[in-house]
């Protein structure tokens, strides 16, 4: 082909050698050589054809003689060669090619569109001007030509020329961002508006044209200045009082204000109070009654009526997600009037008609009883020109953004959504057409997902002895703590040894409200699902899991209503029901696939969710509809079929299940027969053979207690695990078994369960995988040999062999480097010196601990691990070469406080066999922290006394704190000689109450580990605790101490704790209840307020405060919160000082997962603060902080629009782009991919990861 011989760098000559090849008689040829030239076009250089004005010019004639082509492919082809050659050719040409394009008067083409097509690309391709961003001198010059051509041809009329020095601004100069928006003249502005108008005005022009106007006109707006919006508007509301006015002209004007409303809503919220009445006039019952009365008369639909009422819906519902505030006032009759027109269907025919409506609606008991489906045409007349459903839909979807946007505080707390528009929901279920039906449906969802906003489910331990619960880890240390691997705490979720339990339901409150709806709903529900409809059957599922997310459960007593549709759903087959495929807001794109994964999903919850008690009855019914699944060749089906099934045995496992029922069994025969052969099977897809590995762990390791041995047979035990050895060296399934390996080892606790040899295997099997790159599989691989080593029966089936091969693979793990691996190892080697010291201690390994200490990365879990392993070494008597180079090569050279700990660790355990004694520290006192650690272990035993710390209170401000810690650990270990003594030094004050506050601390922290008792001296700490917190000093740390203390006793020092916290905090249990009232002056205090500036600001301190106010209840109560007005603080403090930028883009992190939604329509804002980050320069003469300042600010405007683009992809294509929609968000994210590609790229690979 000729374009195999372009080259990689052309230069002008190459587009000359083209462009006879144009008017070839052949088209074919005329296509080709077309072809060639776009990719020449497309490579070349941006300045390629700029000295070769001649070359250039030819080309741009060329071009335009071929969209005269008879050939339309090559007609098609000419228009995409116009985008490259505007950006190669000189600018001198660009004025030249519109005016050609403008008067291009078609021969041989029958299209006429052809012309604004070309024009179209043109313009779409030249650089446009940004926001808050000077103009280069491309964009000048591109605003030069199609002012001076192309807007006086569309208007009709030559217009003034633009004002001196107009298009002279230069980046260098000191000009306001603000003031550089965009290029177009007013006079431009004024004429194109008025070109719109016309076109809306004209009885020519087509509903398409219109339409587009209509669009065009909400883009110009942005454009307009403020008196010219107000002028606009005024015409709008004198056009739209005029009685004259047409249906068509009626619903033209409304779709203009809807449109506005999102093109420009801060500015155009303002003339809402007047404005909204003209929308909700067509929407009111008046009209209504004298349009049926009109068609009743006529005997014909009035059908241009419900177009102006689906227009003023579509305008409702944009006023109500961009002016949420402004149409506050107006809440009752949007209520009322989409609740009106949900119910609207006037040619449906029915005996119980509704007299507003015409008859909307099946009676219940009609519903439950008819067999009739919703395809069926009986009781309504077929008409293709009903439009009536359209009404519906949109009185749907306004609903829907009603509740997005109110749902979270007042409407759904007084319980307006649930006691006025939840029942009309529910009784329009039975909508009988399909896309109103979902959009109705999919609102409901909507209402019952903000019910439980805010919730934290409850998990009971029942039925469960085993079940060791752990106080939650601090948001400070859990980091640390992610190297522990406490795989049993961990595995207690993961394999649901809790069980679930119902939830108190409130008295009062949106749950209360969605209790009592629920028997409606789900006597609805399950007669819908009996129906062939794919679409409303995958709403109704999701409809269901929501429920059961928001109730935790909640669903027992209707299982003899939805399992048995449920299960149905689940064995449904493409052949089995008509395949259709609708994407709504209720069931995206849903298919038979779908539908089935849904509900697979659906009962994967509910016995998440229910007691196993519960579901007994249903399990004939649920096991085998299950299995089906698993065998499907769809391998999504498939694989979420086994994330069922392993739900399913938890739910019929001890301790859940302490039922030993012959049913039981073979139910469990079953779920283990479809598992194996997933698992075994060649032809699986590889997701479902992981998952089903993961369920075959869940399965043993629930039937290896006592209680559940008896579910499952030896031959199946032995037979599964030596197929998870066999799994554990294959690399697609090697992770997964590991994993399954870690849940069977977690929850083994009998020698005979498991075989010796199988354990000794699969040990150094998972320890070849600690060699391996993938960082994942090193982790989980280790997490389950921990497991295996923990666990005395398994321990002791170690041979001397494999411990050997397994120390061998532990010690290069023994750095620093990744400390999520450290913990775990340095616990496998603890225990592993139990049975084989002289093996294990090796000085290799002695060698390792040493250079561990001398870093300071070491606490947590980490250091704990490392105090076990030294201690064991301690025990077994090999602790002699270890204290040698702990003494020699470590020392002062390592962290004093961990080094001391460990030195102190292996006295204590170690004894006369490590070589030196505590009364050797003693006397020299260089490092406090041993003694202090040696006094917490000895206990009583210690011969240490306090005046040995307390002295060291004297010397440097290091040393003194170092004792003061040390006291505190010494004095855990012997509270009777301690405390007291600590005590009587804090009544005699002075300096020394800072630091034995320390003491305290410690003491606290081992009492709360319970290795400590100061049951008798609690009050005394207490009252001392208090005393001392009152200086100024004292007061962190003493409030941290009293925190403790409240924990250790609670009964005790809660309720006084609780009295200090009402005068002058309020605790949040007070708080909450009565946030409506509460979070208004928080908001008012996130407000700037210039009269309290002043010319020296420090910082914005209470502003500040107020704002993490807002974060924290973000974090506690988000469903409480009014989201409109929270998030127009946040977009206002996207635009604050530094520190309150950047606690705002924290809160958009989490706004777009919380309320994706409202983030959506809050998109330009957002933009528009960010451009304004982006944009801004700093002097020559400024500081090093304050480019440090904006640097962080980039980067994180940066970040979070990579975010935000990724979250929410839709708003920059299809539908949103068509209709005008985030024009500004668009233009911003073109812009930050051409300026900012490099940075931007680098967060979407982050994001990727």
């Amino acid at each position: 082909m000729a374009s195999a011989q372009i080259s990689q760098n052309p230069t002008s000559q190459t587009v000359a050698g083209l462009l006879p090849k144009l008017h070839d008689a052949d088209p074919d040829f005329r296509f080709m050589s077309l072809n060639d030239l776009y990719q020449v076009l497309t490579i070349g250089k941006p300045d390629f054809l700029h000295n070769d004005y001649n070359t250039a010019a030819r080309a741009v004639d060329g071009i335009i003689k071929t969209l005269d082509d008879q050939n339309g492919e090559v007609q098609n082809l000419a228009i995409k060669c116009l985008s490259p050659l505007v950006s190669k050719i000189p600018n001198a040409i660009l004025a030249p090619l519109l005016e050609k394009l403008s008067i291009l008067d078609l021969e041989n083409s029958v299209d006429n569109s052809i012309p604004a097509m070309a024009l179209r690309t043109v313009v779409i391709t030249l650089p446009r001007p940004v926001s808050g961003v000077a103009p280069s001198k491309e964009v000048n010059e591109a605003y030069t030509a199609i002012s001076r051509v192309l807007i006086p041809r569309l208007v009709g009329v030559k217009l003034p020329p633009p004002p001196p020095g107009m298009l002279d601004l230069e980046t260098a100069k000191d000009i306001d961002p603000e003031a550089v928006d965009v290029l177009i003249e007013p006079p431009e502005v004024e004429a194109l508006q008025a070109l719109l108008i016309s076109i809306l005005e004209s009885e020519r022009a087509s509903s398409v044209v219109k339409k587009r106007a209509v669009v065009a006109i909400s883009i110009l707006a942005s454009y307009l200045s403020d008196t010219e919006l107000s002028a606009f508007i005024s015409q709008l509301i004198e056009t739209l009082r005029n009685p004259h006015l047409t249906p068509i002209q009626r619903r033209l004007y409304i779709t203009i204000l809807g449109s506005m409303a999102r093109s420009i809503p801060s500015r155009f919220g303002p003339y809402l109070k007047t404005l909204a009445p003209f929308v909700l006039a067509p929407l009111s019952a008046t009209e209504l009654e004298e349009q049926l009365e009109d068609a009743a008369e006529d005997g014909e639909p009035n059908l241009e009526a419900d177009d102006v009422r689906e227009a003023a819906l579509v305008a409702l519902e944009g006023f109500l997600a961009s002016c949420g505030s402004e149409m506050r006032p107006y809440t009752e009759e949007t209520i009322s009037s989409a609740l009106r027109f949900l119910k609207y269907d006037p040619n449906y025919n029915d005996d119980d008609d509704d007299e507003e409506m015409g008859g909307t609606q099946q009676d219940e008991d009609e519903l439950s009883d008819s067999d009739d489906e919703f395809e069926a045409d009986a009781g309504f007349d077929d008409d293709d020109d009903d439009a009536s459903w359209k009404v519906r839909r949109c009185a749907a979807k306004t609903l829907y953004t009603l509740i997005s946007t109110r749902g979270s505080g007042d409407l759904l707390d007084d319980g307006t959504l649930y006691t006025q528009i939840a029942p009309i929901l529910v009784q329009r279920f039975n909508e009988r057409e399909e896309n109103v039906r979902l959009e109705i449906i999919a609102t409901s969802a909507s209402l019952v997902r903000k019910t439980g906003g805010g919730i934290i489910s409850h998990v009971s331990i029942e039925d469960s002895a085993d079940f060791a619960h752990s106080t939650p880890i601090s948001r400070k240390r859990r980091r640390e703590s992610s190297s522990n691997f406490d795989s049993n705490t961990l595995l207690s979720t993961s394999a649901g040894l809790a069980s679930p339990t119902a939830e108190p339901l409130p008295a009062t409150g949106p749950r209360a409200d969605l209790a009592r709806l629920s028997p409606s709903i789900i006597k609805v529900v399950a007669k819908l699902l009996k129906g062939n409809s794919i679409p409303t059957k995958q709403a109704l599922v999701n409809l269901l899991d929501d429920m059961i997310a928001v109730q935790n459960g909640g669903l027992g007593e209707y299982f003899a209503q939805i399992i048995e549709p449920i299960v149905d759903t689940i064995k449904t087959t493409a052949g089995s029901t008509s395949s259709s495929s609708i994407t709504t807001g209720g069931a995206a794109s849903a298919t038979v696939h779908t539908m089935r994964i849904a509900a697979l999903r659906l009962v994967a919850d509910i016995c998440k969710t229910h007691s196993s008690t519960v579901l007994q009855p249903y399990l004939p019914k649920i096991v085998p509809g299950v299995i089906s699944a698993v065998t499907e060749k769809y391998y999504k089906i498939s694989s979420e079929a086994i994330s069922t099934v392993e739900e399913l045995v938890k739910a019929l496992t001890p301790p859940r299940s302490r039922s030993l029922k012959q049913s039981q069994q073979e139910y469990l025969q079953q779920l283990y027969d479809a598992i194996i052969n997933r698992v075994s099977s060649t032809e699986a897809d590889v997701e479902v053979r992981q998952r089903a590995i993961r369920a075959l762990g869940i399965l043993l390791a629930r039937t290896l207690s006592l209680e559940g041995v008896p579910l499952l047979n030896s031959e199946s035990r032995t037979a599964a695990l030596d197929l998870l050895h066999d799994r554990l060296k294959n690399e697609t399934t090697r992770l997964a078994a590991v994993r399954a390996v870690d849940n069977i080892a977690a929850l083994s606790s009998s020698k005979d369960q498991l075989q010796a040899k199988w354990i000794r295997e699969v040990s150094l099997e998972l320890s070849a995988q600690l060699r391996k790159a993938n960082r994942a599989l090193r982790g989980a691989s280790l997490g389950a040999l921990k497991n295996l080593v923990i666990a005395p029966a398994s321990r002791s089936s170690l041979d001397r062999s494999t411990i050997e091969g397994l120390v061998g693979t532990l010690l290069p793990l023994l750095t620093t480097k990744d400390l999520h691996l450290l913990g775990p190892a340095l616990i496998v080697l603890a225990y592993l010196v139990l049975d084989d010291p002289k093996l294990v201690t090796t000085p290799q390994l002695d060698s390792a601990v040493c250079e561990l200490l001398k870093s300071d990365t070491l606490g947590g879990s980490v250091l704990e691990a490392l105090l076990t392993l030294v201690k064991n070494i301690g025990q077994k008597g090999a602790g002699q070469p270890l204290m040698s180079g702990l003494l020699k090569d470590v020392s002062i050279n390592g962290d004093p406080t961990v080094v001391g700990k460990v030195i102190g660790t292996l006295l204590v355990y170690g004894g006369p066999s490590v070589g030196v004694k505590v009364e050797d520290f003693a006397e020299e006192l260089n490092n406090p922290h041993v003694l202090g650690e040696a006094g917490l272990r000895q206990g009583g035993k210690s011969t240490l006394r306090p005046s040995t710390f307390l002295n060291q209170f004297k010397r440097s401000d290091k040393v003194r704190l170092a004792a003061a810690v040390a006291l505190g650990r010494a004095g855990a270990g012997n509270i009777p000689i301690y405390l007291p003594e600590i005590l009587n030094t804090m009544d005699k004050g002075g300096n020394a109450q800072y630091l034995l506050l320390h003491s305290i601390k410690e003491i606290l922290q081992q009492a709360t580990n319970h290795s400590a008792d100061i049951s008798n001296y609690t009050n005394n700490i207490w009252d001392r605790l208090l005393q001392a917190s009152q200086a100024e000093d004292n007061k962190a740390v003493g409030a941290e101490c009293i925190g403790r203390l409240a924990i250790i006793d609670p009964k005790t020092f809660m309720p006084q704790l609780q009295a200090y916290l009402r005068d002058p905090t309020p605790s949040p249990d007070l708080i909450i209840p009565n946030l409506g009232q509460l979070l208004p002056f928080v908001m008012r205090e996130s407000v700037i307020k210039p009269e309290l500036i002043r010319e020296v600001m420090m910082g914005p301190f209470k502003h500040k405060s107020a704002y993490e106010t807002l974060y924290s209840l973000m974090e506690t109560a988000f469903s409480r919160i009014n989201i409109v007005e929270f998030y127009d603080r946040v977009v206002d403090g996207l635009k604050d000082e530094h520190d309150i930028r950047s606690l705002c883009n924290l809160m958009l992190t989490k706004l777009v997962v919380l309320d994706p939604d409202e983030t959506a329509r809050r998109l330009d804002s957002i933009a528009d603060a960010f451009r304004t980050i982006l944009s801004t320069k700093l002097k020559d003469n400024a500081v090093k902080q304050e480019i440090e300042k904006q640097e962080e600010a980039v980067k994180g405007a940066l970040r979070i629009s990579v975010l935000l683009y990724g979250a929410i992809p839709g708003v920059s294509s299809g539908i949103a782009a068509q209709g005008g929609q985030h024009q500004t968000w668009r233009t911003y994210w073109e812009w930050i991919e051409k300026d900012f590609s490099q940075t931007s790229n680098k967060y979407k690979t982050k994001t990727g990861d």
